[in-house]
């Protein structure tokens, strides 16, 4: 990188089948209709490969932010000198705790102890499948992304996500104006390189003056922590209102807030970031998913679960052989006969 930073990934991880973490979760049980799905959390135990894949293919990574609520897979090694163990509790303010929201887990990042000014941040069903440098994420200290607009869509299967994008949009547009944003800043929005058809919603996009919302990659995120202090500055209020919904609510806001931010504030290098990252709802064949895994068709992929029935253990198990295929290493991540242990 032209200036080296040193660069941190954060990843969230909650252990679904935990009986004290269900217990408490129970406790604060939402009301039908809100985030309480035991499919978000059934475990596919594909994290060993997560950090596998970390390991082999991004070396380079200076700490990885491993956040949980409190629990650990039995084989990580704890020890390891690249692995920082955040409980929720050792970042989040204490008034908000419990919490189950993962929204109100990613808004306060940027307190992580030792985090580094430039992060990335993970979900845990995306993985690295190939070899990836630094300047994928990171240019002159830069975040490397896509700015494209595309409208919020009422998707009553989903409807609290519907909302959530609003909501980011409705912050946005307080402090940028969209025509304005792309008259200053046209290589931001129409950058060769860029997919051709963000080229067409962009233009389209420009027949109506306020935002109708932004084209966001389900993906690993490049941030400044910069970033978020600045929002937090901004929105204190707004946030801490946030942070009180233990489960996720209507009225959240979500990361993207920021990731946009950073892209209408310029303060980012306009890349296809599609050219390195592919998702993949899972279903009951995953032909493709499995040919991108084992022939390393992309860098970086993310497996969304779905309702795939009675075949889950069987899915499961192709999914596995596909990643063992590619990362059959055991990592220093991975515990062995004698590895420290919390």
């Amino acid at each position: 990188m032209t200036h080296h930073e040193e660069i941190d990934f954060v990843i969230t991880w909650v252990d679904g089948n935990d009986k004290a973490w269900r217990n408490e979760k129970a406790k604060y049980n939402p009301e039908a209709g809100t985030d309480d799905d035991d499919v978000r959390y059934r475990d596919w135990e594909l994290l060993k490969y997560w950090f596998r894949g970390v390991e082999k293919f991004a070396p380079w990574v200076r700490k990885i932010h491993f956040i949980t609520w409190g629990h650990v897979p039995e084989w990580l090694d704890t020890s390891n000198p690249k692995l920082h163990i955040v409980r929720h509790e050792d970042y989040i303010p204490k008034e908000y705790l419990p919490v189950f929201n993962s929204n109100v887990l990613e808004l306060y990042m940027h307190k992580i102890e030792g985090l580094s000014e430039h992060f990335v941040y993970f979900n845990d069903d995306f993985y690295l499948v190939d070899k990836i440098m630094p300047e994928v994420f990171f240019k002159s200290g830069k975040p490397c992304d896509m700015l494209a607009f595309q409208p919020v869509v009422a998707n009553p299967k989903n409807p609290v996500m519907s909302h959530l994008y609003l909501n980011n949009s409705l912050v946005l547009c307080k402090y940028f104006n969209k025509r304005e944003n792309v008259k200053q800043h046209p290589g931001n929005y129409f950058k060769p390189g860029y997919p051709s058809l963000y080229f067409f919603y962009n233009m389209l996009e420009m027949a109506f003056p306020l935002y109708t919302g932004f084209f966001t990659v389900h993906g690993p995120s490049p941030y400044l922590k910069e970033t978020f202090q600045e929002i937090w500055e901004k929105e204190e209020a707004m946030l801490k209102n946030v942070s009180t919904h233990r489960f996720r609510s209507n009225d959240d806001v979500t990361p993207y807030l920021f990731r946009e931010w950073q892209k209408l504030s310029n303060n980012f290098v306009p890349t296809n970031v599609l050219k390195y990252f592919r998702y993949f709802n899972i279903d009951n064949e995953n032909k493709k998913l499995l040919q991108t895994i084992e022939k390393q068709k992309k860098k970086i992929i993310c497996i969304n679960d779905g309702d795939i029935g009675a075949d889950f253990e069987h899915v499961k198990q192709k999914v596995q052989q596909a990643f063992s295929k590619i990362l059959p290493e055991v990592s220093s991540f991975e515990r062995t006969a004698g590895s420290a242990t919390e």
